[in-house]
């Protein structure tokens, strides 16, 4: 795009999270000169999502607001204010304060966390999304109080650890049969189940949530009668892309609400781009299309957006979106690292013994690393990661020696 062409276009990202504000970002170093404007839901100044589980839950930081001077940058930003409709005919959103036209549109609203059934206006139940989530779960932290925390999964198992850090008593109310059951196979989870008692913490799988009663102290009432006290009730079980504002809108989703992305993240409208955990996407490398809910893809999204936008083509941005998705998580102690994607491997190789501190697994398809999980074994992950990347063949027998590096193992 010839930089006359670009000063006439103005690019609006609807979203002021890690996607959004990063869309802006590569805009620039791309060398975008046209106008941009960056809309947000919150009045916060834009702000980084893993801290709000860590640092900002337990006191130790007051915000994660990115380190980005949008004035410098020349973007616009436009915060506290939510977007309610797309009329891609006019080239324009609504919003509560009324349409705001685009040239280029990027979506970049993210996801939203899935409530529990009946407990929605409840006092005493809590999500952790936002940054007011966390400045209101502070307190309960602060206090000591008894928590009832509904799924374990990522985000369960991060506060349950900031929680018994901060000396709550703490039990984990888990559906299916074990932690991370919809994320990870059973082998790899039945270890990291342990990690709960270890902690202090209670975990119960094969529980349900039948209701919610608030009081001083309020109580969890299972499926099965029993009843656990507590002050607050924290709920962790999912989040669905943050896309009814599309309705209507003739963007195609798929069924779960995501935003279906091309290759270079250019939706079903015309001008109009998704990034991050709005948006599915083809991976050639996995062979089906991807829904990624972390942070990287968000942070590596927007080069490809900004891009495809400026037409640039330059470097690893010239080619389709077809990243090996990565997210970490820390709790209970262990800093957890996972690459690629597993559901089709054909063969699984632990790198030591699950009991200990550190461990990983590596999955293969026909002899080729597709996804690895590291705990506390960073250089696992960092060479893991470069294979996956590289469809290189280890040979088996190496690979699951942990005294051997992976990069020594190929085949």
């Amino acid at each position: 795009m010839s930089e006359q062409k670009q000063a006439q276009q103005h690019v609006v990202i609807v979203g002021a999270g890690m996607a959004g504000v990063q869309t802006a970002v590569a805009l620039r170093e791309q060398g975008f000169t046209g106008p941009v404007t960056l809309i947000g839901a919150e009045p916060h100044q834009p702000y980084d999502r893993p801290p709000l589980s860590k640092a900002v839950l337990l006191g130790k930081a007051e915000g994660s607001a990115f380190d980005v001077d949008f004035e410098e940058l020349g973007v616009e930003l436009r915060l506290g204010l939510d977007v309610t409709g797309l009329r891609a005919d006019d080239h324009e959103i609504d919003t509560e304060a009324g349409p705001v036209a685009y040239d280029i549109l990027v979506v970049a609203t993210g996801a939203q966390p899935i409530t529990l059934p009946g407990t929605e206006g409840v006092p005493g139940v809590h999500l952790l999304r936002t940054l007011d989530d966390a400045v209101r779960l502070g307190p309960v932290l602060e206090r000591r109080h008894s928590v009832v925390v509904v799924g374990a999964g990522w985000i369960g198992a991060e506060f349950a650890t900031a929680a018994r850090e901060a000396g709550c008593a703490v039990t984990v109310v888990e559906a299916a049969d074990r932690p991370l059951a919809g994320a990870l196979p059973v082998e790899v989870t039945a270890p990291m189940a342990e990690w709960y008692g270890e902690n202090g913490a209670e975990l119960l799988t094969h529980a349900r949530v039948r209701t919610v009663e608030p009081g001083e102290p309020g109580r969890v009432v299972l499926a099965d009668g029993r009843e656990l006290p507590a002050d607050a009730v924290v709920v962790g079980i999912g989040a669905l892309p943050a896309t009814g504002w599309l309705t209507g809108s003739g963007i195609a989703l798929d069924p779960s609400g995501a935003v279906t992305a091309d290759e270079r993240l250019r939706t079903s409208l015309p001008d109009v781009y998704a990034v991050g955990d709005c948006a599915s996407f083809p991976s050639a490398r996995y062979g089906r299309r991807l829904l990624v809910h972390h942070w990287d893809n968000a942070l590596q999204g927007p080069r490809t957006v900004a891009a495809t936008i400026t037409r640039s083509g330059t470097g690893a941005d010239s080619g389709p979106y077809d990243p090996v998705p990565y997210f970490w998580s820390e709790q209970f102690g262990r800093f957890v690292q996972y690459a690629g994607h597993h559901a089709d491997a054909d063969e699984l190789l632990w790198r030591g013994d699950p009991a200990e501190k550190t461990w990983s697994v590596l999955w293969l398809r026909a002899g080729v690393p597709v996804a690895l999980l590291a705990v506390g074994r960073p250089r696992d992950l960092a060479q893991g990661r470069k294979l996956i990347e590289t469809a290189t063949a280890v040979d088996p027998t190496r690979a699951a020696d942990p005294s051997v590096p992976l990069k020594a193992a190929v085949a």
